[in-house]
């Protein structure tokens, strides 16, 4: 089983940028999709942005295409979520998963590892 520990959130005013990471140990990095999901305060956890195993492909929900971009470096093990033009409503706790021998479109029913989560908050 891969594990997974992201790093970079934090708060930010509207309009601003954030990068995540999520640094991956254990099984071949290479051999997973990864997705990004977020989950704010009294709502479900939603995936907004994923990429397959070579990174050719990603998808990403409308409320993020075009200011949101995913990106992973199986050199090191990673993957980033570039968030620029952020909105207060993008608050949330921000998840990396990982889904073995999985697509670009990442479900939460076949996901194997989730990190810890880290917070971004987004100030108006």
């Amino acid at each position: 089983q891969v594990r997974l520990v992201e790093s970079g959130g934090g708060l930010v005013q509207a309009g601003g940028s954030l990068r995540l990471s999520c640094a991956a140990s254990g099984r071949t990095f290479s051999r997973y999709a990864m997705g990004w999901f977020r989950q704010a305060p009294g709502k479900e956890r939603e995936f907004i942005a994923g990429i397959s195993w070579s990174g050719d492909n990603t998808y990403y929900t409308d409320s993020v295409k075009g200011r949101f971009t995913i990106s992973r470096d199986n050199g090191k093990n990673t993957v980033y979520l570039q968030m620029n033009s952020l909105k207060p409503e993008d608050t949330a706790v921000y998840y990396c998963a990982a889904d073995y021998l999985g697509s670009a479109v990442v479900l939460a029913t076949g996901v194997e590892s989730w990190g810890q989560g880290t917070q971004v908050t987004v100030s108006s």
